[in-house]
Order: C-alpha cells, then structure tokens, then sequence
C-alpha cells in the first residue's frame, strides 16, 4: 500500500509567525498534537505539542511572545505519496517520530500520515514494532 492510500489529507498549516496560545488552541480544538509551519508555500518546520512543553514552557520563556518559528523542528522528516507504508514506516522508526507530512511530485504537502493510520492499514506485527520503536527512550 502507498502512502498516499493511508495518510490522513486535510492538514492545516500554519504560519511561522502564529503565537504559541494561538498554537494551543488548534491543537485542543483539533484534537491533534502537531501542526506544520509553512512560508512561501514551503513546509519549513513542525510544531508539536512537545515542542511546546521542551522548548518554551521548560526553559522558562516568556510564552506570550514565542511564535511557531520560535519553538518547531526545523529538520522535517516526510514521505512521498508514492512511497509504500512500510518504507515510510521504517523511516518513522529510524527518526523516532509519530507523525510524517506526505509530499506530492509537486513538492506540496497533501496530507499527513501518523501512528493512528498505519494501525489502520498495516499488520498488528508492523504497528506494534512502530510503537516500541518510537517510544524507546531517545539517546
């Protein structure tokens, strides 16, 4: 199965400049934990709920005057539509990451392909290997 097949489409976006309250509130009315940061129509970072909490709220920042671009991973790791769902697991185990952005031929991001959609389409085998691989304790 590819990617594209598996992945959730409809992912909101999110500027660099967006304040982190702003951020909070997505992410609890949506019911999601991260958000991608796009400028000049370029997936530049993602926004996770971890980052929140490490890079702001642990430091003792100011909150109120941090941005997206403040705060994101700005080394986004993603997949093509067109790769398999294991490859793109492989790659989620490897980098210890939950979530992927999928990039069309076109380099646009068309959708997202998270932990919760390869239980969806992929073996319980290959799921729970994910799992155990990206909650191990990072080095």
């Amino acid at each position: 199965m590819r990617t594209e097949e598996a992945m959730h489409s409809g992912v909101r976006w999110i500027g660099p400049e967006t304040d982190l309250r702003t951020i909070a509130r997505i992410m609890k009315e949506e019911d999601i934990g991260a958000l991608p940061v796009g400028e000049n129509d370029r997936l530049i970072g993602m926004v996770t709920d971890r980052d929140i909490t490490l890079r702001a709220l642990a430091n003792g920042r100011d909150v109120s005057s941090l941005t997206a671009r403040d705060v994101m991973t700005r080394e986004v790791v993603y997949c093509r539509t067109s790769e398999s769902v294991e490859d793109a697991i492989h790659l989620m185990e490897s980098k210890k990451i939950r979530r992927l952005p999928v990039i069309n031929d076109d380099k646009r991001m068309v959708g997202m392909l998270s932990m919760g959609d390869i239980s969806h389409c992929s073996s319980q085998q290959m799921a729970g290997e994910l799992v155990k691989a990206v909650s191990a304790h990072h080095a």
